[in-house]
């Protein structure tokens, strides 16, 4: 009976933090109306990259570790049940735009050196599909496929049977154009960056119980497409905070709610005072000049409402068997930092050493207010490599799921 008591608050708790990411996230749209959505140069770093996450809305620095751990928190490698894993997934991009060659592919796998480090890596490749430009006046140029991809290598460690910390290295690529065009020399972009995430696991041998986790990412450089090193760009530096608790029913059924909360580490650029007047050119070049450190602290106090700025995921996943899976979830961002809002389902199903996972985005909005993400679909496949270890406190969580 105190179990089922436990069960049933810790239920309450999940689900009051959905009402109130859902009733917050409604109060910042109303009360602020102001317009200005930070951007950062190579984005596909933010386009969740594996189908289990896609499924639940994006969430992944809490969840229960798989072979794609190094994308939300390479600290959670070690907690994973086997000794290496392995794991692709495909997505077709802006599908419902009716674009049939932008995509973007992922590979992530690790391997556990003993029972307490790991070594993992992750690529990311995404293509632009191949586009003619133009000049001014209409007239044809050349044709080009822009694509970036991102590679990063991670070491983890736990430091209790509880808690594991884990650090990346990751080397970015971005060529969106080349040649020169009106006196401008256009190239590739070149940008390192890491990660450094925390992560707690604390649920008891039956799996049940809170987890959660801590990731700073992409702590980089700018990157820059001309040789004017005064004209580069921010990459997508991040905060993200999330708690998972999973409720085991019995030994066949369990569940597990989720929540994500990330935060942008890049100031807002500055804006007119005037809506719509010229911008001042001496806070435009201090923006531009701003050293990156000093960015990650200056976009705390940037004079955006920092509420506002937050994203959130939420999702839940249930489990049948450790064999079959179904996922929903719900991204939210406001208005005045890009407004993607969109709600997600998913499924899974792992048979012996092999994992099949497929998500997809639920259609929102018409006409010109269509979400331009509705129907996207990601595949994802995965391999356990290597032996699957008994006891600790991976086998206790959802390891042998993923």
């Amino acid at each position: 009976m105190k179990k089922l008591a436990m069960k049933r608050h810790s239920f309450k708790v999940i689900l009051l933090c959905f009402i109130l990411l859902y009733v917050g996230t409604e109060l910042v749209t109303a009360q602020t109306s102001a317009v200005n959505i930070v951007t950062t140069a190579v984005p596909f770093l933010r386009i969740s990259p594996d189908a289990r996450s896609g499924g639940m809305g994006d969430v992944g620095v809490a969840t229960a570790p798989d072979a794609n751990a190094s994308f939300w928190n390479v600290a959670k490698t070690p907690f994973n049940t086997n000794s290496a894993g392995i794991g692709v997934t495909y997505t077709p991009w802006l599908k419902d735009l009716g674009l049939n060659d932008v995509y973007m592919a992922t590979m992530a796998g690790y391997y556990k050196l003993d029972d307490d480090k790991a070594l993992s890596a992750s690529l990311r490749y995404f293509s632009l599909g191949n586009i003619q430009f133009t000049d001014f006046s209409g007239n044809l140029l050349n044709a080009y496929n822009p694509k970036e991809f991102a590679f990063d290598i991670g070491y983890s460690m736990k430091l209790s049977d509880r808690t594991s910390i884990g650090a990346s290295l990751r080397y970015i690529n971005s060529s969106l154009a080349n040649g020169t065009v009106n006196g401008v020399t256009y190239k590739a972009g070149h940008a390192a960056a890491g990660d450094v995430t925390l992560y707690s696991d604390q649920t008891d041998e039956s799996g049940e119980g809170v987890s959660w986790g801590i990731a700073l990412t992409n702590l980089g450089t700018k990157i820059g497409y001309t040789n004017n090193s005064a004209n580069k760009d921010f990459i997508p530096a991040n905060l993200g905070i999330g708690i998972s608790y999973t409720s085991v029913f019995d030994e066949s059924n369990k569940m597990s709610f989720s929540l994500d909360m990330n935060k942008l580490l890049v100031p807002v650029p500055p804006t007119s005072q005037d809506n719509g007047g010229p911008i001042d050119s001496a806070n435009l070049a201090s923006y531009r000049t701003m050293s990156v450190a000093s960015s990650w602290m200056k976009s705390f106090h940037d004079g955006s409402n920092q509420f506002a700025d937050l994203q959130f995921s939420g999702g839940i996943e249930y489990a049948y068997d450790n064999l079959f899976m179904l996922r929903a979830g719900y991204y939210y961002e406001s208005a005045q930092n890009g407004n993607r809002k969109y709600f997600a389902v998913g499924t899974g199903l792992k048979y012996d050493i092999f994992h099949i996972d497929l998500s997809y985005l639920v259609p929102a909005g018409n006409g010109v207010t269509r979400n331009p993400l509705s129907n996207t679909l990601r595949i994802g496949i995965a391999f356990d490599l290597g032996t699957e270890e008994e006891g600790g406190r991976s086998s206790s969580s959802a390891g042998k799921m993923f």
